[in-house]
């Protein structure tokens, strides 16, 4: 075991470092002017896309899903844990500036991710039982022609979700509601199964209903809870605004030379790395999900992920950051990481009633992230092993949910060792994904660019409408 950490470390090291971080965003922002910086000039279509859009009933005889519930149901897999400890963390590691880096990496990722979803709809597949299969294995495939990316992608993608969208995700759930209720986790790990059984049981149709009700309910519940937390201390926001912009180019230790140098370096690495782990551009997670999407033109759909990029990171992941810089708990607490300190944070703004919405908002975002990456890993399975492995593999995401939450319980402190080794590795095989995704995503960039100009002048001549 001592080993596989030390390659893993250094494997990690490179998948979430410099090179790779620069990849993510020079793609973002290659893609952006290459396509006209549609994140900027469609923002206003999206909204009223997205929000204002009539919502219309699939067939009952099509295995599609709306478009809305697509997005859901990708938020539901990419608004988890990372918005609240992955934010927490990349700020007790790179200081407040971190916020500033992530905000500006998914402003370029929002493009990153409108791109990655046009493709997915554009080179998806029928499967024999008549579901939309679709994501970077297709378009590597049928796109690109790379075969061997594929199944690579798709392996890093089974592998990874083991840890990253099954066991550790059901270990914050049961984390949360032990802080808040002092659940037991073996029972939350029960409850866990039997709910993520329920849902996953009726495939993509009943995993897109859940989540389209339950994604903008647990935002909301979030977002209020944030948002009172930051008006009981409205008056050192400015205060925390005005530090996140200085840190982010300068040392907060004021320290001289190499040291500031190095300090800065964190931020910037820090706040991309957790920026793109919490909404997922580059990662070619979410376009599995969009491309189930019952809708009229790649661009579309594309817009939903556009919309899914700025609510996670520009909304979400921005009001933890807050939170935890406005209530002093960042500088105040400077031994606290992760969770504990977002936990802490909520506490310091609104006494104990913010450890309820800690521990609500915590349980719910890990849920929902169980539910979302069941259906990349029965995308990645499946299009590995073939549709009959479906059983197989729900079997083993309904046992790594019990083994997750009560792994402590069960085994000690080994199966705490062993969540810990998992979640390593899971975060490892989740940056490895990006490597495939992200070359055929600039293989196949004029592709993008042909479908947006399609888009463009097709809504030009209104043979589509928005």
């Amino acid at each position: 075991m001592e080993t596989v950490a030390r390659w893993n470390g250094v494997i990690n090291g490179f998948v979430w470092g410099p090179v790779m971080l620069c990849f993510f965003v020079g793609t973002g922002i290659y893609m952006s002017i290459l396509l006209g910086f549609p994140q900027f000039r469609y923002f206003k279509i999206v909204w009223k896309e997205v929000l204002f859009k009539k919502k219309a009933a699939a067939e009952k005889s099509d295995k599609s899903i709306s478009s809305f519930a697509a997005m859901a149901t990708a938020m539901a897999a990419t608004v988890g844990t990372g918005n609240i400890a992955g934010v927490a963390t990349a700020l007790h590691l790179g200081g407040p500036g971190a916020l500033i880096w992530m905000l500006l990496s998914a402003l370029f990722g929002m493009c990153t991710k409108f791109s990655e979803v046009v493709l997915a709809v554009n080179f998806r597949q029928r499967d024999d039982h008549g579901d939309w299969r679709g994501g970077t294995m297709y378009i590597l495939e049928h796109g690109a022609g790379q075969k061997w990316l594929a199944v690579l992608f798709a392996l890093f993608t089974v592998l990874a979700s083991f840890g990253i969208g099954s066991a550790v995700q059901a270990n914050s759930a049961a984390e949360g509601l032990r802080i808040g209720f002092n659940i037991p986790s073996m029972y939350s790990g029960i409850a866990l199964a039997i709910l993520t059984g329920l849902v996953i049981i009726g495939g993509i149709k009943s995993l897109s209903t859940v989540t389209m009700y339950l994604v903008p309910f647990m935002a909301i519940f979030y977002i209020i809870g944030s948002i009172v937390v930051i008006a009981f201390n409205i008056g050192t926001v400015p205060v925390a605004i005005a530090s996140a912009f200085k840190h982010a180019f300068s040392d907060p230790m004021a320290l001289p030379g190499a040291i500031a140098g190095w300090s800065v370096k964190q931020a910037v690495s820090k706040g991309i790395a957790r920026g793109v782990f919490s909404n997922e551009a580059g990662l070619g997670s979410a376009p599995m999900v969009h491309a189930t999407a019952n809708v009229d033109h790649p661009v579309r759909q594309g817009l939903y992920g556009i919309f899914e990029v700025f609510v996670d990171t520009f909304v979400i992941c921005s009001m933890t950051a807050l939170v935890v810089i406005c209530t002093g708990t960042l500088t105040g607490r400077p031994d606290l990481t992760g969770a504990q300190l977002s936990l802490v944070a909520f506490e310091n703004g609104i006494g104990v009633f913010g450890k309820y919405v800690l521990s609500v908002g915590l349980s719910l975002f890990a849920y929902t992230t169980i539910l979302g990456w069941y259906w990349y890993a029965e995308t990645a399975a499946t299009y590995l092993f073939g549709l009959g492995f479906k059983p197989v593999m729900k079997v083993i995401w309904i046992a790594l949910i019990v083994v997750g939450a009560s792994g402590g319980e069960l085994f000690g402190t080994s199966g705490n060792e062993f969540l810990a080794t998992l979640w390593d590795l899971a975060d490892t095989l989740n940056g490895l994904m990006a490597i495939p995704n992200i070359i055929g995503l600039l293989v196949l960039s004029k592709v993008v660019h042909k479908l947006v100009k399609d888009f463009d002048e097709k809504r030009r001549s209104g043979e589509l409408q928005l």
